[in-house]
């Protein structure tokens, strides 16, 4: 059994950037592994090291003021190849939620299978969000996966998200695609009774 989702309360690292594909979430040259572990380590890897191995101390990821586990992106997050190795990557670094006005399908569901929610909002309350972070980085998102909604406890505003239904259920019991076979086995071998 996974962490199950609830209610996620906590504060946010702003990446206010558009387009950010695969390969700056997860660079190439790390996607040889092929196990989960060690990839929270080289998230944005080229963003927030110099080539020497030291940290950026321009990028979010390396700045003290932002912390929590929900990342707030820009528009288009999650593009370019689908490697789930981006996934493993944000999962790892500790991230359960991830707000953005869009992400790329591929990415999206590799999301959801690792267990962070991929949280789509419209552009106005992305920008009143990261507005919001810039004027007071201890302020809190509330992510409530049950209702479907999400609020700017800076504000009072909130929005609904969607999300398929079956993952959802997989989310709120901290179940994968295999732990919910499993637990439908019974199910699935009296359908197989019945229609051979």
């Amino acid at each position: 059994m996974k962490q199950k989702f609830n209610i996620i309360t906590s504060t946010c690292v702003p990446l206010p950037l558009e387009n950010v594909d695969t390969d700056q979430i997860i660079p190439a040259r790390f996607l040889k592994a092929t196990d989960k572990k060690g990839f929270g380590e080289n998230l944005f890897r080229d963003w927030r090291f110099h080539e020497d191995g030291t940290p950026r101390e321009d990028f979010v990821l390396n700045d003290p003021t932002y912390s929590g586990c929900i990342l707030v992106a820009g528009k288009n997050f999650g593009s370019g190849s689908s490697r789930e190795h981006a996934a493993w990557a944000i999962a790892g670094y500790g991230f359960r939620v991830v707000i953005s006005s869009f992400f790329a399908d591929i990415h999206k569901n590799n999301e959801l299978n690792n267990f962070v929610l991929p949280v789509v909002v419209s552009e106005g309350f992305l920008a009143n969000l990261f507005n919001s972070i810039a004027e007071n980085p201890k302020m809190e998102v509330e992510v409530d996966l049950p209702r479907q909604m999400v609020t700017n406890k800076a504000t009072g505003e909130c929005e609904h998200f969607d999300i398929n239904g079956y993952k959802k259920h997989c989310l709120v019991n901290g179940l994968d695609d295999i732990d919910f076979l499993l637990q439908n086995t019974d199910l699935i071998e009296t359908w197989e009774k019945q229609n051979k």
